[in-house]
């Protein structure tokens, strides 16, 4: 040994990438000892690019590795190896020989005759085939750190192709692949790593036993895609990160999350999916729910229909809407968008006001005569800070007050009563002040719905009144303060509709994106994280990128810059926004079922070129393609079921 080779051999002993230099000497002298049934060898380089390698390889060789699947890793590494590494090639199909057409031929002559049994020599010549690989990268110890595994998604140099050789890792090599480059802050498992779906004969696969690991830090502000069909894994996967993070995380309690749970999932244990994540994390998760019976320790998710005006007026008009057939006057009301109460904080005009205020009115007076309860004090006070004074008194023109004997209003009651004898007035007669209506369109069609002519009215919401509380604005500051201390939240909207889902979510997720932005700006964000989990995520970010509402939009390119994390599942990815799919670090993708949603995967993250037919082919539930920020390729994983050891 010259003293070049002891310096570079001393320098790389701590260093994983030494793995590959243990395993060609073994290599080797397995050759030697002639134990073939030992060897990782598959064969040798047809061609090179550094995109591309044509390996030769005999049948021989491959049952003795138990196989070489389309999307299995091979290691290449040149025949003399001064320093450690070793290419990455990725399978992906088989292709010619130089000798293909003599073989076909050979092939023919053989069926015509019946398949006579073959010489061995003949026999030798027709197991010899060739496989088209990908060139993912190379391995190499780190040339500053010498301790340190490098990854580089490019090679530094080709030779010649005879002088490489192809082997199939084993176990301690494959670990190096798969885990080898992986962040060591806060690592889990997830699962185990699976080549191919096929388990036939897995046993003689070395690769079916090997760990795959995730680091939580990989996904600590950071966005995840969760694409695949339904019941095949996402929810399982996504039930992984979130325990990880608490399990990773409860110490130092510095990552909060927040799960929108659509179907009550994460919330409550089933029959289909066992445990779920509030019942094995109880200390460290909160859940705040519509229907708190389902769960019984939730809190209570309710609104207060009085102070949120413009989304609950959305949930009411959505309402309405979903029981089918109905009066024209219901129809005219839900027509109405209603503001919210603190854009009337921006509006200079007087008249923009006084039609503000008028229709914030005779919408309180809707709630009123619905039966919605109120405090009128804790109201009044509410409105005070928003600038608005005496919220419940009407002052209608002199005039109008004397022709219909109108007595002024000073409480929420009175204003109730005296807009309700309007409507009644102007069901008959419009009001005109003027010589123009007292009332816009807007005002119109909600008077119509206070007291119609004929119909039930505001009967038609009494049905809603569970949804509303009087003390249900304390929620949001509630759960901000447990994101903070490190909670797990879960919002159990197993029973919502789509308005009320899209209430909550639009209005928890721009109040955490204010509160994260202004800890940025006052430089107190630290090590402090919030991590938001989105299903149905097309409803959300839809291809098209002017289509995304403004919160989401911001979360996607703005959020990981105030440590807003967020991991967000669908079947599809084509109905994703391009943008975000670019964005995003970390990937696990199940089975898809069309063509489409495959080339628009690989389209916008390019490691997924090349293994479409893969993810297009298998259906297993929780066997996935995973990319995270510390795996440079994507790795096959059969991801393990929640609540149990791998």
């Amino acid at each position: 040994m010259n003293v070049e080779k002891f310096i570079d051999d001393s320098n790389l002993q701590n260093n994983p990438i030494f793995k590959i230099k243990k395993f060609i000497e073994k290599q080797n002298q397995i050759k030697l000892s002639e134990d073939y049934d030992n060897w990782r060898y598959v064969g040798g380089l047809l061609t090179l690019t550094y995109e591309n390698a044509t390996i030769i390889t005999h049948d021989s060789y491959k049952n003795i590795v138990g196989g070489i699947p389309r999307g299995s890793f091979l290691i290449m590494v040149p025949s003399k190896m001064y320093k450690p590494h070793f290419v990455l090639l990725r399978v992906k199909s088989v292709t010619s020989t130089p000798l293909e057409n003599q073989i076909k031929e050979t092939y023919f002559e053989l069926q015509k005759k019946s398949m006579p049994e073959l010489d061995k020599f003949t026999q030798s010549e027709l197991q010899w085939s060739a496989l088209d690989c990908d060139v993912i990268g190379m391995f190499y110890g780190n040339p500053i750190d010498v301790n340190k595994l490098e990854f580089s998604g490019d090679i530094n140099n080709i030779v010649s192709p005879h002088k490489y050789e192809v082997y199939s890792p084993d176990k301690e090599v494959l670990d190096l692949i798969v885990n080898g480059t992986l962040n060591n802050d806060n690592v889990e498992i997830i699962g185990k790593f699976r080549p191919l779906e096929c388990l036939f004969e897995n046993y003689r696969q070395d690769s079916m036993d090997v760990n795959v690991q995730i680091s939580m830090r990989d996904f600590m502000g950071k966005r995840t895609a969760m694409f695949g069909k339904t019941r095949l894994g996402k929810s399982n996967v996504v039930k992984i990160i979130a325990d990880n993070f608490i399990k990773t995380t409860k110490e130092k309690k510095n990552v909060g999350q927040l799960i929108f749970d659509i179907n009550g999932e994460y919330a409550n244990d089933n029959i289909q999916d066992g445990k779920s994540l509030y019942s094995k994390n109880e200390e460290f998760c909160e859940v705040y729910a519509l229907n708190p019976e389902r769960c019984n320790k939730a809190k209570t998710l309710k609104l207060n229909f009085y102070e949120n005006t413009e989304g609950c007026q959305s949930i009411i008009r959505n309402k309405l809407m979903e029981l089918g057939k109905i009066s024209n006057y219901i129809t005219a009301y839900t027509s109405v968008d209603l503001p919210s109460l603190e854009s009337y904080k921006e509006l200079t005009s007087y008249e923009d006001k006084n039609h503000y205020m008028r229709q914030f009115r005779i919408y309180w007076s809707i709630l009123k005569k619905a039966g919605f309860q109120y405090d009128e004090s804790a109201l009044i006070k509410k409105l005070n800070e928003l600038g608005i004074r005496e919220p419940f008194v009407e002052k209608f023109n002199k005039d109008i007050i004397e022709k219909y004997e109108l007595t002024p209003s000073n409480t929420l009651d009175e204003m109730a009563e005296l807009y309700f004898k309007i409507a009644g007035i102007n069901n008959t007669e419009k009001i005109i002040c003027k010589n123009k209506p007292y009332f816009n369109e807007d005002e119109e069609s909600m008077l119509g719905f206070l007291n119609p002519k004929s119909g039930s009215g505001v009967s038609q919401i009494k049905q809603f009144r569970n949804l509303h509380s009087i003390n249900a604005s304390n929620f949001e500051a509630e759960i901000l303060d447990s994101l903070d201390n490190g909670k797990t939240i879960i919002l159990d909207l197993g029973n919502a509709d789509d308005s009320t889902r899209q209430f909550f979510s639009d209005r928890l997720s721009i109040r955490i994106f204010k509160h994260q932005e202004d800890r940025f700006v006052n430089n107190t964000l630290d090590d402090k994280y919030i991590q938001l989990y989105f299903e149905e995520a097309h409803n959300l970010f839809p291809k098209e990128d002017s289509k995304i509402t403004g919160i989401y939009s911001r979360f996607a390119k703005e959020g990981a810059k105030f440590h807003i994390g967020m991991v967000y599942s669908t079947q599809s990815p084509s109905t994703i926004s391009p943008e975000l799919l670019i964005q995003t670090e970390n990937f696990f993708v199940g089975h898809l079922s069309s063509s489409d949603e495959t080339k628009a995967l690989s389209k916008n993250q390019i490691a997924f070129s090349g293994i479409e037919q893969d993810i297009l082919r298998a259906r297993t539930p929780g066997y996935m393609r995973m990319m995270t920020m510390s795996h440079r390729f994507v790795i096959p994983v059969q991801t393990k079921e929640y609540g149990k050891e791998v």
